[in-house]
């Protein structure tokens, strides 16, 4: 379900499970895990991560383990991964980038999107709430305002407000992302190390306080939660108590 290839000192990293939309579950985030890891072991000068087929990732794959106590922390873990490896990586968002997937490709330090493209979060539409690195994170690249659109509207945006919000840094197809990783993997890696390192030092990973941080976790074990499962099983809207 992940697909490396390597052309030079770039190497592309695919999502590669199109029936699910490459919707991630533990295999997939293991194998990207190990697929990064894989990369920077073999020398790697930046690494494109994008999806197979027409989406990009539609997030946690709702049929399986997005539930599980335990899958939110190791999405997480590798978001993480993504955001420290010591080379630059671009997002090449070839289509709608949902939840999970959008949170993949702001963990990149570069985007770019396919004009068809879409972001967007609907953690609320099913029950659940996301880390803080993620609201920090997307608050830092969209924007207070538009965050907010994005997190309490459920509210997705196109390739064009992203590249107008800063979110997109090029309007583009998989090529011309293989085209700017070649052209940035020529610039020397050392400077192009600190660049991230304090790019990435936004403050997004700083330890959340504990009563959100507990708010958090209540939306993952509330009843709601299990009532969206539910409503997806039976194929009808959730009906949400806040309990």
């Amino acid at each position: 379900m992940i697909v490396s290839t390597t052309d030079g000192p770039v190497t592309t990293i695919e999502l590669a499970r199109e029936a699910k939309r490459n919707a991630l579950d533990y295999d997939m985030l293991r194998d990207l895990s190990q697929a990064f890891t894989d990369a920077v072991d073999a020398g790697a000068r930046v690494i494109v991560l994008t999806g197979r087929g027409t989406v990009f990732s539609a997030g946690a794959d709702l049929s399986g383990p997005v539930y599980d106590p335990e899958f939110p922390e190791r999405l997480v873990a590798v978001i993480e991964q993504i955001e420290k490896t010591p080379v630059p990586v671009i997002a090449a968002v070839n289509g709608p980038a949902l939840g999970g997937g959008l949170q993949l490709a702001m963990a990149a330090d570069l985007r770019v999107m396919a004009p068809e493209a879409i972001a967007g979060i609907p953690a609320a539409k099913i029950g659940v709430a996301l880390d803080e690195w993620t609201i920090r994170r997307l608050v830092s690249l969209v924007g207070g305002g538009p965050a907010r659109g994005i997190l309490i509207g459920c509210e997705p945006i196109s390739a064009d407000r992203a590249y107008d919000l800063g979110f997109a840094n090029k309007i583009g197809d998989l090529a011309d992302a293989a085209h700017w990783a070649s052209t940035i993997a020529g610039f020397a890696p050392l400077t192009l190390r600190h660049y991230k390192m304090v790019l990435t030092g936004d403050g997004a990973r700083d330890e959340a306080p504990a009563d959100r941080h507990d708010a958090m976790i209540a939306a993952w074990t509330s009843d709601d939660a299990k009532e969206a499962r539910r409503a997806r099983e039976e194929k009808r809207f959730p009906v949400f108590t806040g309990k």
